[in-house]
This record gives structure tokens, C-alpha cells and sequence, in this order.
């Protein structure tokens, strides 16, 4: 295939890999979502962090409004917002990556299954960043679990809502608040981390020893 068509061919299948990983991820945190405890926070990952949506407009936000949030804000709500920055970013590349090999080596042709994500996942060979992302995911987690508990900042969020959003952040702030009452909601988030690490970190394992059925925790502990 021709590079530039090759590269079409990548950008067509980019939503359609982005929907399938989302329908993935809900399938493997269903009952996450279904517990009344975690699944505000379930929600929140799978919507702002980890899902099919495209973060480019409010990361666009985020860069041009840091400078004004370093200094409104105490660091402790400023950390997550870097993090989920880089996890957004690292998000982009390994989905690009995973779609040049998708659409050129495995002619993927507008379709993703699970068969096919599993061999061009191995085939991109990136196993120390697929490791980091989902350690970025937990580390957004742990920040915002630690931040929940310092109602001044739950006030400043609160006090912060109108201006940001006449200033042209209202989806960056929104974000940030939806992150503090999904885990102000959790009341520790311990187990709910837990659980995420252990299951992509097993995922992960499963995708590059080359499982028949590399998403099926079924037959261990979830």
C-alpha cells in the first residue's frame, strides 16, 4: 500500500479503534460500574481518562490556561491536570502507532476485532509505554483521591467555575470537577486503583504472551 494511502487508511480506523477500546474497557469495568460506591469514579475514567472521546479542545485549554492555574490553585490540583496531559498525549501516540500497524501490515480495512487488536498491539512492540499509561491513569487517580480531602480546594473549584468558563476553560474546569466529586463520592479509592492496575497490568501480560483470549479475566480473580 502506497504510504500515503497507508496513512488515510490509519486515520480512517483511528475513531473506530477508539470506540472499541471504550466498549472494551467497559466491558472489563461493568462491575465497577454497576456498584453504587465506584461508579461516579468508573464513569470518570472511562469518559475523561481512558475512553473514546477526543481530548484535543480541552488539553488545548489546559496548556494556555497553566500559567493562570499554577497560580490560582494549590499544587495538589495542578498535578493532576499535568498528568492527565501526558496521559492524553501518550494516549495519542500509542493509538496512532497501533493504527499504522492496523490498517498497513494487518489491512485492517475499517474494522477492529479482537483478534486483530491483539496481533497489532504485539506487533507495535511498545510494552514500556503501554506500562506507563496505565501508570499515568493510576497516578491521576491517586492525586485526585489525595486532593478530595481538602475541602478549601473543593472551594476554590467552586469559586473558579464561572470566570473559567467566560475565559474559555469551562471544559478544563469541568473536567477537574468531575474528577473531585467522582472520588469525593468513592470515600477511598484504594481498592478502586487496585483493581484497575491489576487488571491492565494482566491484560497487558495476557496481550503479549499472545492469549487466545487476552480481555477474559473470567477464570481468575478480577
Amino acid at each position: 500500500m502506497p504510504a500515503a494511502a497507508a496513512d488515510k487508511a490509519a486515520a480512517g480506523l483511528l475513531t473506530t479503534l477508539r470506540r472499541w477500546q471504550s466498549q472494551r474497557l467497559a466491558r472489563t469495568y461493568a462491575d465497577l460500574q454497576a456498584d453504587p460506591r465506584y461508579a461516579r469514579a468508573a464513569t470518570f475514567f472511562l469518559s475523561d481518562l481512558y475512553g473514546d472521546a477526543d481530548f484535543a479542545e480541552r488539553d488545548r485549554q489546559a496548556r494556555k490556561a497553566f500559567p493562570l492555574i499554577e497560580k490560582a490553585l494549590p499544587r495538589s490540583a495542578v498535578e493532576p491536570i499535568e498528568r492527565a496531559l501526558e496521559l492524553h498525549a501518550l494516549s495519542a501516540e500509542l493509538d496512532a502507532a497501533l493504527c499504522e500497524v492496523l490498517a498497513g501490515e494487518l489491512a485492517a480495512k475499517g474494522r477492529v476485532t479482537e483478534a486483530l487488536y491483539a496481533e497489532g498491539y504485539r506487533r507495535c512492540r511498545n510494552r514500556a509505554a503501554r506500562l506507563r499509561q496505565i501508570a499515568l491513569v493510576i497516578e491521576v487517580g491517586r492525586d485526585l483521591d489525595r486532593i478530595v480531602a481538602r475541602h478549601f480546594v473543593y472551594r476554590l473549584l467552586a469559586l473558579a467555575r464561572t470566570p473559567a468558563r467566560k475565559a474559555g476553560f469551562g471544559d478544563l474546569h469541568d473536567f477537574l470537577e468531575r474528577g473531585f466529586e467522582a472520588f469525593r463520592h468513592m470515600g477511598g479509592a484504594d481498592t478502586f486503583l487496585q483493581t484497575i492496575e491489576r487488571r491492565e497490568t494482566r491484560i497487558l501480560e495476557r496481550l503479549f504472551a499472545g492469549a487466545p483470549r487476552p480481555f477474559d479475566l473470567s477464570d481468575e480473580d478480577k
